[in-house]
Parts: structure tokens; C-alpha cells; sequence
């Protein structure tokens, strides 16, 4: 392995670990304890943090540090998890928001003049 492809697989799973945890790059930064830049950077692969940082990262985001190395087909089953876990949360989203949109165009229906022929 190569270290970029460690940096990419680093930047994957501290993305998928914060949106898991709902974290923004700036909350995430903050219980860390680095810049919100810093983060960006490890999520795109640019940067490579310290051992210190990488175990702050891996406490802030509540998984080993080895997590967060893992090449996303073969992450443990947790990770496995947290993506099934995100796509029912989309699911629902969106199932959520075609309700809604039916709701209003229900409203709308009722509350539109009728053609008159």
C-alpha cells in the first residue's frame, strides 16, 4: 500500500465516521482539536496528521484509530452498519419529503379555482 492510498482510505472513513455521527468538518475540528482546514485536507487526501492527532480524530469520531485506516469493502461490520444506517436515513428522507410535496399539492388542489367549461 501506498501512502497516498492510506491517505485516501484515511479521508473515506473520517468522512463517513463524521457524517455518521452528524459532525460537521467544524464540530468535528473542534473536538479534535485541529483547524476545520486540517480536516477538509484529510478528507480530500492532501494532508497526513500525526500519530497524536489521528488517535484524537479516531476518540472525537468514537472508534479505534485502525477503523479509520480500513479500505471501505473491507471496513468491520460497524462500518457496514453505519452505510446501511445511512441509506435508510436517506430512504426516510426522501420519503419524508414526497409526502410533504404530495401534502402541499393536495393543499394547493383544493385551494385552486375550478375551470370552469
Amino acid at each position: 500500500m501506498g501512502g497516498q492510498y492510506l491517505k485516501d482510505a484515511l479521508g473515506r472513513n473520517i468522512k463517513l465516521y463524521r457524517f455518521h455521527h452528524e459532525l460537521s468538518q467544524a464540530e468535528l475540528a473542534e473536538k479534535a482539536n485541529v483547524s476545520v482546514n486540517f480536516i477538509s485536507d484529510l478528507e480530500r487526501g492532501t494532508k497526513w496528521p500525526r500519530a497524536d492527532t489521528i488517535a484524537r480524530i479516531a476518540q472525537a469520531l468514537r472508534v479505534p484509530a485502525s477503523e479509520l485506516f480500513k479500505e471501505v469493502n473491507t471496513a468491520t461490520d460497524g462500518t457496514k452498519d453505519i452505510m446501511n444506517q445511512f441509506s435508510s436515513d436517506i430512504s426516510r428522507m426522501m420519503s419524508k419529503a414526497m409526502e410533504t410535496v404530495q401534502e402541499q399539492y393536495s393543499a394547493y388542489l383544493s385551494c385552486a379555482p375550478k375551470e370552469q367549461g
